[in-house]
Formats: structure tokens, sequence, C-alpha cells
């Protein structure tokens, strides 16, 4: 039959000590209610005396240990197993600790700002690491050519640029429909609908081509490059190519920046050329201009210069959104989580600095007189 633990108080002892006396095992297994009784206790007592204890584990330890604590007595008669047992128990407080202090909000807000601030300082150091890295790759692999992976460069021109070219060609055939539609609608209150061709032509192969096709290919391309990327580092096989002496960087980035350089310029010039074919097609129901004249137009008011501003720009929102994406994956650490907040970030930050380069170039080619 199991013998559960007890008690019982002495009025005095030697000394004329109150003491509570505990005896029986103090273990998990036959402590039962032994702590609510002890919690019933209203009189006082200065001494635990574990005299008639034969048995105790950490649970009974414990529960003696706080219960001595919260009537401020004295354990004595304990036994060398019980000695150690409080030991290692050590001080026990079940005071919760002060809350913090309650700081005002500037002081909160400043304390935000600042630590974006560092987190921002934190991340430029590792772009610029990244960075760097990359153009000593680059650097290695235009020494020996036979380094650069073909293959996989080639596997990635392919699905940068000949996968793409359906969803390229059908958002540049709409925003060709679109300029040209309220083009004309605004030119029309002037009388000017003709002046449709010239917005058409010198908007599409200026600005919204490449700017609309780096945001295609961030979104498509640039996220892809991410999770990929970021699903080898979380599965170790960037750890691996290390280990067996291959370089992640020439192998996983150069590929996919090489691939993107060299196909954004054909797929910026295919979009605005597809935009271009879109506002000819509405023109010729909405505005009665013949599709062949429009493009024949095309050809008189759009100078060259605007060719090659879009063709001077692709290769660097290429290289952006390139990087973005490579960047972003090899940041991955702990989790699957990440993996997507990553792919999220470098989507948002290609699309956002394409857009603000995009702006300075054209105050910039303005500036130099290409009008």
């Amino acid at each position: 039959m199991r013998e559960w633990a007890d008690f019982n108080l002495a009025e005095t002892q030697e000394g004329g000590v109150p003491t509570l006396a505990l005896k029986g095992a103090l273990r998990v297994h036959s402590l039962g209610n032994l702590d609510t009784k002890l919690d019933t206790i209203s009189h006082d007592f200065k001494q635990i005396d574990m005299g008639g204890v034969t048995d105790i584990d950490t649970t009974g330890a414990w529960l003696v240990s706080r219960f001595a604590r919260k009537h401020d007595a004295q354990i004595v008669g304990e036994s060398e197993q019980a000695r150690r047992l409080f030991a290692a128990i050590g001080d026990l407080d079940d005071t919760p600790p002060a809350p913090p202090p309650h700081e005002g909000l500037l002081r909160r807000t400043l304390a935000d700002v600042g630590e974006m601030i560092i987190q921002w300082g934190h991340g430029l150091v590792r772009i610029l690491d990244f960075l760097g890295a990359m153009l000593k790759t680059s650097a290695t692999v235009m020494r020996h050519p036979s380094r650069l992976r073909g293959k996989a460069t080639i596997h990635h021109m392919q699905y940068i640029g000949v996968n793409s070219l359906w969803i390229v060609g059908l958002m540049s055939f709409l925003i060709g429909i679109v300029i040209a539609q309220q083009g004309a609608v605004q030119l029309q209150q002037f009388g000017a609908e003709i002046y449709t061709i010239n917005l058409t032509g010198r908007l599409t192969l200026r600005e919204l081509g490449i700017l609309m096709t780096a945001i295609m290919v961030a979104g498509r391309s640039g996220s892809a490059f991410a999770a990929q990327i970021g699903t080898m580092k979380l599965t170790e096989e960037v750890d691996a190519m290390r280990t067996i002496g291959v370089s992640p960087m020439e192998a996983l980035v150069i590929p996919r920046v090489l691939a993107a350089v060299l196909m954004m310029p054909l797929l910026g010039f295919y979009s605005s050329v597809v935009a271009i074919i879109g506002g000819a097609f509405i023109s010729n129901f909405a505005l009665d201009i013949p599709f062949l004249t429009f493009l024949k137009r095309i050809q008189e008011v759009v100078p060259i210069t605007d060719v090659w501003i879009g063709l001077i720009k692709a290769p660097i929102f290429a290289l952006i959104v390139a990087l973005a994406g490579c960047y972003q994956g090899m940041q991955v650490k702990s989790n699957a989580e990440e993996v997507g907040l990553r792919t999220t970030q470098a989507v948002v930050t290609a699309i956002f600095t394409v857009i603000v380069l995009d702006a300075f170039f054209a105050i910039f080619f303005t500036e130099i007189g290409w009008k």
C-alpha cells in the first residue's frame, strides 16, 4: 500500500521553537495533496523538521524549499540527499520580474527609427560584400572563360527570355492599346489626334516598354531566383557546393545575372514593338488611322535616341533585378517562411530600385539633350 507524505505540528520543541514535522516519502508519486494541506496552515512556526522523511526527489525538495521560504522557516534534520537537492534547486524566487518602465511615444519612435537605420547599415554592408564577391567572381570567369557554366546560362536565358515572350507580349499589346486610346481621348479636345502616334511611339520606346518589362521580369524571374537559391540554402545544397570546392557565386549567381543582362535588351525592344503594334491596332478602329500608316509614321516621329535610351537602361535594370533575386536568396538562413519573405523582398526591392533609376534616367537623358 502506498505511503503518503504527511506532517504534524508541534507547539514546542527543544528551546520552545514551533516546528512543522514532515514524514514519509516526499516523492512525486507520494506527495498527493500535501501542498494543498500545507497552504491551509495558519499556525506560526520557525522550523521545518525533515527527520521523519524517508525519501525525497526534486519535486519534494522544491515543495519544501518553497514552503520554507514562504514562512521564513529554517529547514532542519534533512538528509544528505535532501541537502544536495536543495543545493541543486538553488534560490527560488516566485516573485514576477518587475515590468520594464513605460517609455514615452517619442522615445519608442526614436528607438525604432534608430534600430531601422542600424539594420539598413548592416544590410548595405552585406549588399556591398555580395556585390564585391560577384565582381571578383566575374573577373575570374573573364580570365578563365572555360569556367563559365554555359548550359546553365542558356537555360536561364530561355527561362527569362523565351518563356516570358507570351506574357510580356500580351502585357505590352494591352499597354499600347491603353496609351493610344487614352492619349487620343485627351488629344481630341485639341483636334490633334494624329499626335497619338508620337505619344505611343516615344512613350513605349523611351520609357514604358523597358520599364514594364523590368517589372515583369522582377516579378517572374527575380522572385524565382530568390526562391530557388533560398531553397538551396535551406536544404544546405549551397554549403555542400562549398564543401566540394564549387563556388556558389560562380555556379548560381553569374549564370543568372549574365542571362538577365543579355535577354533584357531584347525583351525590352520586343515589348516596345508589340506596344506600338497594339497602339496601331486600336488606332485603326478608333481613330481611322490605317495600321500601316501608323507604323510608317512611327519611323518619322520617333528619334533614334529613344531606341538607344531603352537599350542603355535595359542591362542596368536587368542587373538590378538579377542581383536583388540572388542576394535575397543567399540571405535565407532558418526556415521555409524566410524563403517567402526573402522572395517578396527581392521583388519589392527590384521594382522600387528600377522605378527610382528610371526617374533618374528620364532627367539625365533630357539634360544631355536626348529629348
